[in-house]
């Protein structure tokens, strides 16, 4: 089976050091059975401050340090493990991340997480999110043999593209087809909403409370806007399994977009904010199926 990815993917490289929201710092890195065996017979100096970082209660994972950092960064953000080992050294997670997949009709799909900030920028610079390159083969994957969103997927890509409407316009045109609106709720529901969830960091909550459904944005963020709406799409509406699940998705790309606005419309950097989105939202599974549930009829 080949494995696919948009344009932009071969454009990411970790960038490490200069990385201003390492994702080394406030996230629990489980470590697969695999690489804890691998660490189980490593050899060397650093081996055994490996071995002694792990906790094995429930799933095994590195144990946090001070300011919830990964044990193995060091003082200039670089990874202790690459540095001493290399990074066939690393367990699945940090080796993967940003990376995610979905198995789709036309073979398993790659793409970048939109909470990296290096991915991020990579993501929100580019215009070539509908173009598909084939990057390797893989085994052993099975296909779903039911519903397939990729047609749907395509229609709606040429639709983002279609520079002879107005941004806002394609999206009415979007919304309308597919049956979803963000005006099921009123903007004070979705803020109600927004307020319940749970929040890796709780200083993201009060950004979120700048939801609004009014829109007063310029031709570069209306570039961004649709990048990132372009991303939520690949990302969840490739993997529905029905067409209720694409409609939810789409509907949950429609809303991720429109908080992202507001907050660029409050804070300003669209960049930040579309990391914050999705790191508090898309990587909480039960924050995403609260959204995408306000979809489902």
């Amino acid at each position: 089976m080949k494995l696919f990815a948009p344009a932009y993917y071969k454009d990411f490289k970790c960038i490490a050091d200069r990385c201003r929201h390492s994702c080394c710092v406030g996230w629990e890195i489980d470590v697969d059975e695999r690489t804890r065996e691998k660490y189980a017979n490593l050899s060397g100096e650093y081996a055994d401050v490996i071995r002694e970082s792990i906790e094995d209660a429930g799933t095994p994972h590195f144990r946090l340090a001070l300011g919830e950092r990964c044990p193995h960064l060091d003082e200039s953000g670089l990874c202790r493990i690459i540095t001493e080992y290399g990074e066939g050294a690393l367990c699945n997670i940090c080796r993967e991340h940003p990376r995610f997949y979905n198995d789709t009709a036309r073979g398993r799909e790659a793409g970048l997480g939109l909470s990296c900030e290096e991915a991020g920028r990579i993501i929100l610079s580019s215009d070539t999110f509908g173009a598909m390159e084939a990057i390797g083969e893989i085994q052993n994957a099975d296909l779903p043999l039911g519903f397939d969103p990729l047609p749907e997927r395509d229609r709606i890509f040429a639709l983002l593209t279609d520079e002879s409407l107005p941004y806002k316009k394609r999206l009415k045109l979007l919304s309308r087809a597919y049956g979803v609106s963000l005006r099921t709720n009123c903007d004070c529901a979705w803020r109600e909403i927004l307020s319940s969830l749970e929040y890796l960091n709780e200083a993201h909550r009060p950004l979120f409370a700048a939801y609004s459904s009014k829109r007063k944005t310029d031709k570069a963020t209306e570039k961004h806007l649709l990048r990132a709406f372009a991303y939520f799409i690949y990302r969840h509406a490739s993997s529905a399994e029905s067409e209720d699940e694409l409609r939810s998705a789409i509907g949950f790309s429609l809303f991720c977009e429109q908080l992202l606005a507001s907050m660029v419309r409050s804070d300003g950097d669209v960049f930040d904010c579309a990391r914050i989105i999705s790191e508090e939202i898309e990587y909480s599974e039960e924050n995403t199926e609260i959204i995408k549930g306000e979809f489902l009829f």
